[in-house]
């Protein structure tokens, strides 16, 4: 939100300077993100002064080149080349001198030099108007009136505006904040408080406001009375559109509005000034002078003022005349009923609508326009009135118009004032200080609340219609510290806390062991957005569509984590940092029924190489065992000891393998598929794992810790060579060793694979350890031998396998 200093200053009856009324506005909740000086002309015209043209002559080594006289107000005229058709003795012009810096049009500043032109010397610079930012025309100098005396600034000459503007950083609920007035009240309450007198905002009066006669009525009728409570209009005839005059192009510039015209101009006005939105319709483009406030059917067809044909919801509220639609309610006019230069008649539309409605409004039609920005956080429903008359005054007064009909306020039911009943003991227990009944009374009335009943104990007030986000006592007490300031509760000598109870496992702890873990073996954590492109999948892939997405390129929510880290590795990529460990917390979406399911994951990425190369180490690139084996540290750290590995189907990658645990798919992960990796030019592999989050949370906290003694017994191992079909995963033989149900098998491991002729065509040769440990005794080549048999009996039976010898 975008306030100018001096239009504030003028709605406050004392001028605290700039910096002193950005630390009031920060106290009082309005942070001021930036504080920028305006300048309507860059450089704001100064070193530049108004000069008199004495005398011209040819240049004597240049046929468009003349050598010019100038009187500056100094105490000789200066010497200066001009190369201007148009420059002629008795001008009056602007003149840059040695040392002025100058800013031309689209150009970087210049400071000007003495310089010899041609072998004659130049003491300056006579100006054309884009040369100093007053214009765009180089066709010749500028030639002034005969009212501009020598020596005279051209600041002082041209007066161009400049101010400071604050960027103010508004919380959803400060509609009040959303205009020069509200601000100005808020300051005015706080001046009040730490001035001790009584300071109020200049308000313009309109009480002296009155129509000038009844010739041009319309009729005005609500018939959705829920979305908009209240409606008020009035005419105007005679109006002349043109230009602005100068102080209000200067105030609209200095906040980045765009000046139109007279009648446009001030509805930006008003708007900016009090945050009433207003809409003026062309009085001879009202169907049967009648304005009607309802809802036309879905997909009715309107073409808005950009020209656009956009087909109408059943909920979008219309502003019609008898024909159909002429303005999206409080969102954006219609092509055929706006204001032109030919408008002679006027009806202005003054109304409070419904926050929901706007906002779904603006957001199906993609129309993120101020006055919809204004009603969607709620409309001051008791200022329609006054700002109606403000806008008809000024449109009175400059555009020569006629006010031809009385108000027309339609408001059937007046809303009551809401109540809220504030006790001090609530207000020292949630602020922490203890304030004078006298001193919040003060208060509460500055920023135009009503005391409708006080005690010793409690404070029931009417809350100001300009104010609809106040409805709780801790909302009182929220007004009531940010006036009086933050800074003035003092830090407690004791601080009280009731003590949280939060469910186990916390959500957050796991979290953290998890990221801390990734971290402490190279990975890095990255954040990547929930909303991505649709191109990235298949066409016939159910997605979750986004209706008003920000651009062509995130238009649905992702239902993979793979696609948006996938950027993430191609952008590091792309800058040279090939070896890549990436982990992620997020969420995916997939449609459901009617609805969408939302779940939570952990990914990681992994590419390039499994650590620097070294003298001490060869580059080893890393593959899907390295991913497999962090899958299974990661479960291990949740508690989970025996989980298992079966091969899968997925669209996304190659040789995948599922997760299971208990049975029950827990993720996913394998090499990335290379036609995916084409979308984003990455030439590397990938690899991928995917953990549904909630669930392993969820079955982390019913895992139960057990603790037994170091076993003081040494453990016995056993070496076997297994020669086995090539599609025989070491999953399987880890699957078939502890089903065998041996007590005293603590470990299998598989320390080398060996493919050759020798073992025969389709063949492997896994070398496989066992470790057996029993808990109370040293074991005897007896009982290994025993359970070695039954391994062996196993192996050959399920899987098939040989040993070798």
């Amino acid at each position: 939100m975008k306030i100018s200093y001096i239009w504030l200053c003028e709605l406050l009856p004392v001028k605290p300077e700039a910096e002193e009324l950005s630390v009031i506005l920060t106290s009082i909740g309005l942070e001021v993100e930036s504080l920028e000086k305006y300048e309507e002309v860059r450089g704001n015209l100064e070193g530049l002064v108004i000069g008199e043209v004495l005398e011209v002559k040819p240049h004597p080594n240049a046929d468009k080149l003349k050598i010019t006289k100038v009187n500056t107000g100094g105490n000789e005229p200066l010497n200066i080349v001009c190369g201007a058709p148009n420059v002629a003795a008795g001008q009056k012009v602007v003149v840059a001198t040695i040392g002025t810096v100058i800013y031309p049009v689209g150009k970087e500043p210049m400071t000007m030099k003495a310089a010899r032109i041609r072998g004659e010397e130049s003491q300056g610079m006579i100006c054309a108007e884009d040369e100093i930012g007053l214009g765009e025309s180089h066709a010749g100098i500028m030639v002034l009136n005969h009212g501009a005396e020598p020596g005279m600034t051209a600041k002082e000459y041209f007066r161009p505006a400049e101010d400071w503007i604050y960027e103010i950083g508004l919380t959803p609920n400060r509609m009040d904040a959303m205009s020069h007035l509200g601000v100005a009240k808020d300051v005015c309450a706080w001046l009040s408080n730490h001035q001790g007198e009584t300071v109020r905002p200049v308000i313009q009066s309109v009480e002296n406001f009155k129509s000038d006669n009844q010739q041009l009525t319309f009729s005005v009728q609500v018939e959705n009375v829920k979305d908009c409570p209240r409606y008020a209009g009035i005419s105007l005839s005679n109006i002349k559109v043109a230009e602005s005059p100068v102080w209000l192009k200067h105030k609209l510039k200095a906040i980045g509005v765009r000046p139109v015209n007279n009648v446009v101009d001030i509805t930006n006005y008003i708007l900016n000034e009090c945050g009433q939105p207003l809409h003026a319709f062309d009085g001879d483009k009202i169907a049967g002078k009648k304005v009607i406030v309802k809802n036309l059917p879905g997909g009715t067809p309107f073409v808005t003022l950009d020209g656009k044909e956009r087909k109408l919801d059943a909920q979008d509220l219309m502003i019609c005349d008898e024909n159909g639609g002429m303005c999206l309610a409080g969102v954006f006019g219609g092509l055929h009923s706006g204001v032109t230069d030919k408008t002679t008649h006027l009806f202005l539309e003054s109304a409070c609508f419904n926050a929901i409605t706007i906002r779904r409004t603006s957001f199906r039609h993609d129309l993120r326009t101020d006055a919809a920005m204004r009603f969607e956080k709620g409309a001051d429903i008791s200022g329609v009135i006054y700002a109606l008359k403000r806008a008809a005054e000024l449109i009175k007064t400059l555009c020569g118009a006629t006010i031809s009909s009385g108000i027309t306020d339609v408001y059937p039911n007046p809303a009551p004032k809401k109540e809220v009943i504030l006790s001090f003991e609530y207000l020292k227990r949630l602020s922490g200080k203890e304030y004078q009944p006298r001193k919040v009374k003060s208060i509460l009335t500055a920023l135009g609340f009503e005391i409708l009943k006080a005690d010793d104990q409690d404070l029931n007030v009417a809350v100001p219609y300009s104010k609809p986000d106040i409805s709780l006592p801790a909302d009182i007490v929220e007004e009531i510290m940010r006036i009086d300031g933050y800074d003035n509760v003092k830090i407690p000598t004791h601080i009280r806390m009731s003590p949280a109870l939060s469910e186990k496992p916390d959500k957050e702890t796991v979290r953290e062991k998890i990221a801390g873990y990734l971290t402490s073996n190279g990975f890095y954590e990255i954040f990547t957005n929930s909303i991505t492109n649709s191109q990235y999948y298949d066409k016939e892939q159910p997605l979750i569509r986004l209706i008003n997405n920000l651009s062509m390129e995130l238009d649905i929510m992702r239902p993979s984590m793979l696609q948006t880290g996938l950027e993430a590795i191609a952008y590091n990529l792309h800058r040279k940092q090939a070896d890549i460990l990436f982990f992620e917390f997020g969420k995916t979406y997939l449609p459901k029924e009617n609805q969408y399911e939302e779940s939570e994951k952990l990914a990681l990425y992994v590419s390039g190489n499994k650590m620097p190369e070294s003298w001490q180490n060869k580059t080893m690139p890393n593959d899907s065992y390295f991913v497999k084996g962090h899958v299974q540290n990661i479960f291990s750290l949740l508690g989970f000891s025996k989980i298992e590995f079966a091969n899968a189907r997925h669209a996304d990658l190659k040789d995948a393998q599922s997760i299971l645990l208990k049975d029950k798919n827990a993720g996913v992960f394998g090499n990335v598929n290379p036609k995916i990796l084409e979308q984003f030019s990455i030439k590397q592999p990938v690899f991928y794992a995917e953990m549904d989050w909630k669930s392993l949370v969820k079955q982390n906290g019913k895992t139960k810790i057990t603790y037994r003694e170091i076993p003081r017994y040494p453990s016995v191992r056993r070496d076997l060579a297994l020669i086995l079909d090539k599609n025989v995963s070491f999953a399987s033989v880890e699957k078939v060793a502890y089903d065998i149900k041996s007590n005293i098998l603590k470990s299998v491991n598989l320390f080398d694979v060996f493919e050759s002729e020798k073992v025969g065509a389709g063949k492997k040769s896994y070398a496989v350890s066992f470790t057996f440990q029993h808990p109370e005794k040293t074991l005897t080549d007896k009982e290994v031998d025993k359970s070695m048999q039954k391994l062996i009996f196993a192996f050959e039976k399920e899987l098939q396998a040989g040993i070798r010898k």
